[in-house]
């Protein structure tokens, strides 16, 4: 009994050199102290935002985006900015901001006036968003989160008709504006190219919450968004990560 007793006693007390052994030898523990101190990280997005149920007319089914449509809805290039505090090596927290530099151009939908009209639908996003970080691998990161914020949609109806004046006789573009709240959830992948550049790939669903009845101008253009819509973007993302 008094052997099997200083056996465990013995046990006990080399069971926390060989635990710290083993995190010496693990290849992830110094990156993953590295990331685990408190950090910011900006990063750019450059991606395409997709409208699966968004009306558009049949010429322009797909979108503006290159290569290929995208769908039988809208779609068009995205560009955003993250601003993303990192407290902890598994949770950051920030904010963003998206718009689409290139909308979708339909000379066959938007607008009730009867006049020849070019329509185009631009989007904008402000808001803020969480990640919660459960996958290490060495430089590459797995994630998943959640954002919220506003959307405000931009409706432009431009006549194509008449003679050109100069614009002291007035704009031949009509501009509405939507505004509304979107939430919904992301998930992707980063790479730390070094110990300060990072790129990834992000996938992002949004749940839009629009007013269920349209602004119509005095010649009868509408907006075309009401109520509930549902995007999906496609991102990739290049940052610089800032030690604090």
């Amino acid at each position: 009994m008094r052997t099997a007793g200083a056996l465990a006693v013995a046990l006990l007390l080399l069971a926390p050199s060989v635990r710290a052994d083993d995190d010496d030898h693990d290849p992830n523990k110094p990156w993953l102290d590295y990331i685990a101190r408190s950090h910011t990280i900006a990063l750019i997005e450059a991606g395409i935002i997709t409208l699966p149920n968004a009306p558009v007319s049949t010429s322009t089914y797909g979108g503006s985006v290159p290569f290929a449509p995208v769908g039988h809805g809208d779609a068009t290039i995205q560009i955003g900015i993250h601003i993303l505090y990192r407290p902890w090596r598994d949770w950051a927290f920030g904010a963003n901001f998206f718009f689409d530099p290139r909308p979708t151009s339909d000379t066959e939908y938007g607008g009730l006036s009867g006049l020849p009209r070019t329509h185009s639908r631009s989007y904008f996003f402000i808001g803020g968003e969480a990640r919660y970080i459960p996958l290490h691998a060495r430089a590459i990161e797995g994630y998943l989160g959640a954002q919220t914020g506003v959307v405000i949609i931009a409706d432009r109806f431009t006549t194509n008709a008449g003679i050109p004046k100069p614009e002291i006789f007035g704009d031949p573009e009509v501009s509405l504006s939507t505004e509304g709240f979107y939430f919904g959830g992301h998930l992707g992948f980063d790479w730390y190219i070094s110990d300060r550049v990072v790129a990834g790939l992000v996938v992002r669903y949004n749940h839009w919450i629009l007013p269920e009845l349209p602004k119509c101008s005095p010649i009868l253009d509408c907006t075309t968004l009401t109520g509930g819509v549902d995007s999906i973007d496609f991102g990739f993302t290049l940052g610089y990560r800032i030690s604090l």
